[in-house]
């Protein structure tokens, strides 16, 4: 099959989708391209269907919802005449992926500040949960 494209199971493995989510993707509207069939019905898939499913994984993984992705792949199918349409849906979701980042940012400040904490409070040999002396009151000196 290679001279004619690629089988779903040879897609499968090239993008880490499962066959039932390819599928999936098909039925949603998802790919950019109609997926062609051979002579005995099954799909094939060419090294755009790769390309553009691999775009995919990214766009899911920045927490792209799939009716966008079917609205972008829409787009695409339709050709020409509508790139601004297209640059507005990526622009809305570079946005959502910068706002992603600003609070995975703050959280792995936290996490830094608790992973220093841990090392120092081990490294000075000390017992017990440091977060817990923190909170505990310092002791009153008596005159």
């Amino acid at each position: 099959m290679a001279d004619n494209g690629l089988s779903i199971g040879q897609v499968a493995q090239r993008t880490g989708l499962s066959v039932h989510t390819l599928r999936l993707y098909e039925r949603e509207g998802l790919l950019a391209s109609e997926v062609r069939r051979d002579g005995s019905g099954r799909r094939v898939y060419s090294a755009w269907d790769v390309e553009w499913l691999a775009n995919c994984v990214k766009f899911r993984a920045s927490g792209m919802p799939l009716t966008a992705i079917s609205r972008l792949a829409q787009l695409v199918r339709e050709g020409s005449g509508n790139e601004a349409e297209r640059l507005k849906l990526l622009r809305e979701h570079q946005r959502h992926v910068i706002e992603q980042l600003a609070q995975l940012r703050d959280c792995l400040e936290l996490i830094d500040g608790k992973v220093a904490s841990y090392e120092q409070h081990l490294a000075a040999g000390a017992s017990g949960d440091p977060w817990q002396q923190q909170l505990q009151p310092a002791p009153q000196e008596r005159g």
